[in-house]
């Protein structure tokens, strides 16, 4: 196992949400904005007077309203998927100020909000994007943004190779916006992370720094109340609650998986993977109203708002993390842990599309290494996790000798800045992930679990929450061959855990589990025998059919015989 130095510790209302104990040694707050009020039956001194007019009277996904393709459309929209991720014939349909649901709660429209709050700089990084996603995304923050509060949108270019994105961009942002609208161009790929950085470094018009994915659209009024909480405490973190996009038909809902009111917050399970956990009862009693925002111990990342200078003051991103991933929990945990405050703001709402099944992606440069994102999840975890750092290690148990480089610089600015312990953070913001995602046991092995003189392997293929595992060409990449069998019995990939599809079943599947569930499996090593003790049947495989089953266990049969065999980057 990895050692590295352990850093150590040296209200119920709206205001005690978003004015915690300062505790580091940032700049101090010069002007401090009044708290929103919530006056019911009064609108919103910032609402929209009027609805929203349509872009084009009756047009195509208007309101959010479903896009259906024609049947002569269909290739084309594969097509577009495969190069885009989503079916940007549809997209190209709608109009750029197309008028969306409104999805807020209806307390949402009756805050008040001081109306002095800061200007915005809007960031976008994009990278061989859609024109029609992109450009979409753009109209919506300026439709959406009183002209008061957004003192520019930057569009930083991560080296597009899209020839609509180079000339014709530059020309349709400089005649229709005259400066609001600029785009910024990366002479190299430095990956959406460092892209971010670097957007930080060229927004100075705002006090306010908005980032945005490049293929989202802005909900109503969402910005007074994504501003509020920071223009009250600079070190406050926003984030507004992201709606789903379908990027097929382009129509908009609430995205699944919160409590009653569609509020959940950010967390994570032990081999760092982004999860949504419900809103507890604790932080719902430090709340007045039910939309005020709530206290969240991680963002996704795509979408948040963050006092400029406070985010230079946090030295933006660690430049150590490469292209995407992990950056949404380094910048979660130094916010928390320094001393800043982490909110989910329910009355600001914008829309997210996510990439469909098919697309073809956007590869990392060559100079990149094999595993970007493992190595980024290395140096979260070995700067702010101390001794939590050996669950991701035995979450993922590949990555203990991925080299991770120098991260020093980090651990002297924890020390400087009088940065909390993880386990203050666990004990404090992140109190109860571990009733969702306990920690991991002990690994006995790991690695892919190759058929004895077979180029076959185990392959979750991505399924979950009961899907089929199956067997599939090895490709010693770990990722989705990558198993785990622990002291308790159980074989896991991630948080899952293999078991016996149905009680008379034959097949494996892969479902959620903690630690006292599907403790199933013991590896007879010398036979090189999985034997699943509730059935009392070995592992079999069917490399014709490439299918993973429980049979009545053979000691003569080839197909029941399997080997673990470690992940090497």
């Amino acid at each position: 196992m990895r050692t590295s130095p352990t850093m150590t510790d040296d209200d119920d209302d709206y205001k005690a949400a978003v004015a915690p104990e300062r505790r580091v040694t940032f700049k101090p707050q010069t002007r401090s904005s009044p708290l929103p009020e919530l006056r019911p039956g009064s609108p919103g001194n910032l609402e929209p007077r009027e609805r929203e007019a349509p872009g084009v009277p009756g047009g195509p996904g208007e309101a959010s309203r479903a896009v259906a393709p024609r049947e002569e459309q269909r290739a084309a929209v594969r097509d577009s998927v495969r190069e885009f991720g989503f079916n940007m014939v549809a997209s190209d349909a709608i109009s750029l100020d197309r008028s969306i649901a409104d999805l807020r709660h209806d307390e949402c429209k009756y805050w008040h909000y001081d109306e002095a709050l800061p200007p915005a700089s809007v960031v976008i990084v994009f990278h061989n994007e859609g024109w029609s996603t992109l450009l979409r995304t753009v109209h919506s923050v300026v439709k959406r943004t009183p002209a008061r509060y957004l003192a520019e949108l930057v569009l930083i270019d991560d080296f597009s190779s899209k020839e609509h994105l180079k000339g014709r961009l530059d020309d349709y942002v400089a005649e229709r916006w005259n400066g609001l609208v600029t785009v910024v161009r990366n002479e190299r790929r430095e990956g959406l992370i460092q892209s971010r950085s670097i957007g930080a470094r060229k927004a100075t018009r705002g006090q306010v720094l908005v980032y945005l994915d490049a293929h989202c659209e802005v909900g109503i009024n969402w910005y007074p109340p994504l501003a509020a909480p920071i223009a009250h405490d600079r070190t406050t973190s926003t984030v507004p609650l992201i709606d789903y996009i379908n990027g097929m038909d382009y129509t908009m809902e609430p995205q699944q998986g919160g409590d009653d009111d569609g509020f959940a917050r950010g967390a994570w399970d032990w081999s760092l993977l982004w999860k949504r956990i419900p809103l507890s009862e604790r932080e719902r009693a430090r709340r007045k109203h039910k939309t005020e925002p709530y206290r969240s111990p991680a963002m996704a990342g795509g979408l948040f708002a963050i006092d400029r200078d406070f985010f230079f003051e946090l030295g933006l991103y660690d430049p150590g993390l490469q292209i995407w991933g992990g950056e949404n929990f380094e910048i979660s945990y130094k916010i928390w842990q320094c001393g800043g405050t982490l909110l989910f703001v329910p009355c600001s709402r914008v829309g997210h599309i996510y990439r469909l099944e098919g697309w073809a992606g956007n590869p990392p440069p060559p100079s990149v290494g094999p595993a970007p994102a493992l190595q980024n999840y290395v140096r979260v975890v070995e700067v702010w996790w101390d001794d939590y750092r050996d669950y991701f290690y035995a979450s993922r148990p590949e990555t203990q000798a991925l080299p991770y480089g120098d991260v020093s610089a980090l651990h002297r600015f924890r020390r400087e800045h009088n940065c909390k312990s993880f386990s203050w953070f666990m004990e404090n913001i992140a109190y109860d992930v571990l009733q969702f995602y306990p920690l991991p046991p002990k690994n006995v092995d790991w690695g892919e679990i190759r058929g004895k003189k077979s180029n076959f392997c185990i392959d979750s293929m991505g399924h979950n929450n009961g899907g089929l595992v199956e067997l599939g060409p090895c490709h010693g990449l770990g990722g989705n061959q990558l198993f785990r069998l622990n002291d308790m019995n159980q074989l896991m990939q991630h948080d899952q855990c293999l078991t016996q599809g149905g009680k008379e079943g034959t097949g494996v599947t892969i479902v959620h589990c903690d630690r006292t569930e599907f403790n199933d499996w013991s590896f007879r090593m010398g036979e090189g025998r999985f034997v699943h003790s509730p059935s009392g049947r070995c592992l079999d495989r069917s490399e014709t059919l490439q299918q993973v089953f429980l049979a009545l266990c053979n000691p003569t049969s080839l197909n029941q015989r399997w080997e673990i065999n470690h992940i090497k980057f």
